[in-house]
């Protein structure tokens, strides 16, 4: 492999690679943070739409195999396959974590098809209170504060995190699964996640 790699800075030292795919997969190895895409286009030097066809590509390929390609807002990470958690887990020693609870899901499946959203149209969606739930899924790293609203008070806004489409075997929000009927009370929403 890494002969290939030579190779291949052998042959282009400066514009695109020939096998874009494979370079940028060994980008996404070596990454300290997850690049964005714009940053993978400079390394690279090809064109943006190149570098998107390129992660297309490459998350076609990783799909049978132990490794997925994931988005986080613009930024672009490789995450181990969902379906091999529990083995991970393991092997790294980690415990399995509590199940969330009603109320946690609930708020944060109003984050996930809400985000941006403010802690008071959680609590308005819910009806109630939503202060232990939100400290919960902050100390379980499964969403941030994202922003703040422009309004009076200034209040975070919250989002989702990629620990949460990890958990969720998600590679991009866009595949959580749809609401029924265009509903978004908090339970459907929650059974929508659940």
């Amino acid at each position: 492999m890494l002969g290939v790699i030579g190779a291949l800075a052998e042959e282009s030292p400066n514009g695109p690679p020939p096998d874009l795919p494979l370079v940028l997969e060994s980008l996404l190895v070596v990454a300290e943070e997850p690049p964005t895409v714009r940053e993978l286009a400079k390394a690279t030097e090809a064109p943006v739409a190149a570098v998107e066809e390129g992660l297309a590509a490459l998350e076609a390929a990783c799909s049978a195999r132990g490794i997925r390609v994931q988005r986080v807002g613009k930024t672009v990470k490789l995450s181990t396959a969902p379906e091999a958690a529990p083995y991970v887990e393991r092997f790294l020693g980690l415990e399995r974590p509590r199940r969330l609870s009603r109320a946690a899901l609930e708020t944060l499946a109003i984050i996930a098809y809400r985000q941006p959203v403010a802690k008071s149209a959680i609590e308005a969606v819910r009806g109630v209170g939503c202060d232990g739930s939100l400290q919960t899924l902050r100390d379980r790293d499964l969403v941030e504060p994202v922003g703040q609203a422009t309004g009076p008070g200034q209040a975070y806004l919250y989002g989702t995190t990629a620990r949460f489409l990890d958990h969720f075997g998600l590679q991009r929000l866009d595949e959580l699964p749809p609401l029924s009927n265009g509903q978004h009370g908090a339970g459907q929403t929650a059974l929508a996640l659940g």
